[in-house]
């Protein structure tokens, strides 16, 4: 009796190995699947960087080669009070890349949004003169860059500093130094590390006046010798919008400037929006409609249709230029962590990534593995 239990017992520990094999075999990890074309980078959030979401970051070693920080590089993040740098988390977030071979993209060294209010005032509360806010602006990259030179690949140096418009952002940081910030954005960052590749980013890119406005500004910085890399196109994109002609567009007219494109931040809303063609500005928020968060028990058939084709018919446009783009980055990487699920809108359920609230790739992602060998 005890040897027809081994016996049966062999039989099934083969059985489940077999399974597993055929299970590894059949997800192939997109960083695989597109390693000849581009990097394919995700986000991390807090409880990825301090290890706490095993599950997610199997997800991350298996399918992805370049990662970002979703906040802990940024200025309120690493310099809340004036020399009082907290480097905890960013150091982590390296050390992970570095340990698993990524990637990796420093996010971001100045943006008007998540900048703390001392950055701009004195010590009675008085804006600071031109000459301070360089210095401090000056500073912090130099610190944050040199802190990370040789280990952080690339940074996003200056992010949404221009309008839909073309125009520039009324920030304070252009209030104060005017539009030459983001030169002296860009020279800080490139004398603290001149091997890291130096990237503006944006959202709203197709959008026809922020094409041309970011266009005007690569010729002037290139004009003047500053180095920049790379632009990223943020990929907040929802089911109808923007056209994908008019996304090609900008991918074409940054190109031929010269730089890089980098796909960032991609995730694409099924939710209805308080307004049409919203970009993605953080500071937009509306109050809570239960008629704009239709699918709290799950995605019905069609939209789920929708939104398998609108990623395909993404990745499609991808790799037709795969020769003027150099990263993809998803930002987060389940549904449970999208901001999409808090903004514009806070408490609503969205279904924006790749993978499901249970850990699993969504039948599409098989659709995109597909898609090198077809074109």
């Amino acid at each position: 009796m005890r040897k027809v239990v081994l016996i049966l017992f062999s039989c099934l520990a083969a059985m489940l190995v077999f399974s597993y094999k055929n299970y590894k075999r059949e997800i192939i990890p997109l960083k695989d699947i597109f390693k000849d074309k581009f990097y394919i980078g995700v986000a991390l959030n807090t409880r990825k960087i301090w290890g706490r979401d095993t599950a997610a970051l199997q997800i991350v070693n298996t399918h992805f080669n370049s990662v970002v920080a979703e906040n802990c590089m940024k200025i309120n993040a690493l310099q809340p009070r004036e020399g009082h740098f907290q480097f905890r988390e960013a150091d982590k977030f390296v050390d992970f890349g570095l340990r698993n071979n990524m990637f990796i993209i420093g996010h971001n060294l100045v943006w008007h949004s998540q900048a703390p209010d001392w950055f701009f005032k004195d010590h009675n509360g008085e804006e600071v003169s031109r000459e301070v806010l360089i210095e401090r602006m000056k500073k912090h990259i130099t610190t944050v860059v040199s802190r990370y030179k040789g280990r952080v690949n690339g940074w996003d140096v200056v992010n949404e500093a221009v309008l839909d418009d073309g125009s520039w952002r009324k920030s304070k940081f252009y209030s104060i130094i005017g539009e030459d910030f983001i030169r002296l954005a860009f020279e800080f960052a490139h004398a603290a590390d001149p091997m890291a590749e130096l990237y503006y980013n944006d959202f709203s890119m197709a959008r026809e006046g922020k094409r041309q406005g970011v266009v005007k500004m690569l010729r002037k910085l290139k004009a003047g010798g500053v180095k920049v890399t790379g632009v990223g196109m943020q990929g907040h994109l929802s089911l109808d919008y923007p056209k994908i002609a008019d996304f090609e567009k900008s991918i074409l007219a940054f190109s031929a400037e010269g730089v890089n494109v980098m796909i960032t931040e991609l995730d694409i809303t099924v939710l209805p929006t308080p307004r049409r063609n919203m970009g993605a500005d953080v500071n937009q928020n509306y109050a809570y409609k239960k008629e704009i968060n239709p699918y709290t028990d799950g995605l019905p058939e069609n939209v789920t249709k929708q939104l398998a084709q609108r990623y395909i018919d993404f990745f499609r446009l991808f790799l037709k230029h795969e020769d003027k783009i150099s990263r993809v980055t998803l930002w987060g990487v389940t549904d449970a962590d999208s901001w999409l699920n808090n903004w514009p809108v806070f408490g609503r359920k969205d279904y924006p990534l790749l993978f499901d609230r249970q850990y699993k790739a969504k039948p599409f992602v098989q659709m995109i593995s597909q898609i090198p060998a077809k074109e």
